[in-house]
């Protein structure tokens, strides 16, 4: 039975568990979570000692997952089987060791809660061995959500935490962090550490406690080179290079080819409203000005220019093409040429 990770989590918080549970998919935020909270819920502390057990992919095969799962607990009502990794296991992809799990699957072991992790991409639906998980286990796909998805889902996330987040400040996150949800739950619970939940989140907090400097990050970058501020380009550039742990040249590099990637999907909008342009380019309305003044100061024909540029840059600052002596090196090229334009 398939079900969605907010279901799941809701029937286990309720005491509800079933014989076994398959979570697979991109994602790996929702298969972490669930899991993790199995393991800390399923069994009491006293119980965990002699009932839980924890098993690896890279070091188990099928029969010893099966040898565990057939094991009847000890002082407890139930014993709590857990494989991680199971994408890395050596005799997954084997006919013997899927059909092994079919078999299983048809008559499981009721004194036993077992939890199949599958992480990074998501299994076929029209082999067997899935539609056996889907007839006889829980299974729950965590997929990557969209870029224009991950707004609400911080804004859900504070909101059932009690605490709330001005645009400004949801907006200059995402940016930074993007459609990592694990990545964006880190950093909230880090933020939320210290946080008032009477006071709104700020944009001044974010920059603190995420680690965005206010004058020297990425977007000041790129607002810089939108509207041809050599100066302030220097100066990002020469922080940068005291600093080489704020802001490394090849993610650097990534986030200014989707800045500028995005900026040509706007030149196509005959529709340039805020809203219109917001949907299009899937980005919150607060950092549109950028958009809107590169677009005054870089022609298309300029902006594709750029987007060479900005692919000799990525070739440079991996080696395949010889280039600046230095990451600051690299950016001053790549911005004496763009400034050229």
């Amino acid at each position: 039975m398939v079900k969605t990770p907010d279901a799941l989590l809701k029937e286990l918080k309720a005491g509800k568990y079933a014989p076994v549970y398959f979570l697979h998919g991109e994602e790996t935020y929702h298969i972490d979570n669930l899991t993790d909270y199995i393991e800390k819920n399923a069994l009491s502390p006293a119980e965990q000692g002699f009932n839980q057990v924890m098993l690896y992919g890279r070091d188990t095969d099928i029969h010893s997952i099966l040898n565990q799962a057939r094991r009847f607990p000890m002082m407890a009502s139930r014993q709590v089987v857990i494989v991680k990794e199971l994408q890395q296991m050596q005799d997954w992809g084997k006919a013997e060791a899927q059909e092994l799990l079919r078999h299983y699957l048809e008559k499981p072991q009721p004194t036993t809660v077992l939890v199949l992790n599958y992480k990074y991409k998501s299994i076929a639906k029209n082999t067997k061995v899935y539609k056996a998980l889907d007839k006889h286990a829980v299974v729950v796909e965590s997929r990557k959500i969209y870029d224009n998805q991950v707004g609400s889902w911080v804004t859900t996330y504070l909101n059932e935490r009690n605490f709330k987040i001005e645009p400004a400040a949801l907006a200059l996150l995402v940016e930074a962090i993007g459609a990592d949800l694990g990545k964006l739950h880190q950093e909230l619970d880090k933020l939320l550490l210290n946080q008032d939940s009477q006071q709104a989140i700020t944009a001044a907090i974010i920059e603190k406690n995420v680690g965005i400097s206010r004058d020297f990050n990425v977007f000041e970058f790129q607002k810089a080179l939108a509207e041809k501020n050599a100066l302030k380009i220097e100066q990002i550039i020469r922080y940068w290079a005291a600093n080489p742990k704020k802001q490394p040249l090849i993610p650097t590099i990534s986030l200014l080819y989707n800045f500028f990637a995005k900026t040509l999907v706007a030149y196509d909008q005959k529709d340039r409203s805020d809203t219109a342009l917001s949907n299009a380019l899937k980005v919150n309305p607060y950092f549109l000005k950028d958009y809107k003044l590169m677009m005054r100061n870089y022609s298309m024909g300029k902006m594709l220019k750029v987007i060479e540029f900005l692919r000799q840059a990525d070739l440079q600052s991996k080696g395949v093409i010889p280039g600046g002596h230095s990451e600051a090196d690299i950016l001053r090229e790549l911005s004496v040429k763009m400034l050229s334009l």
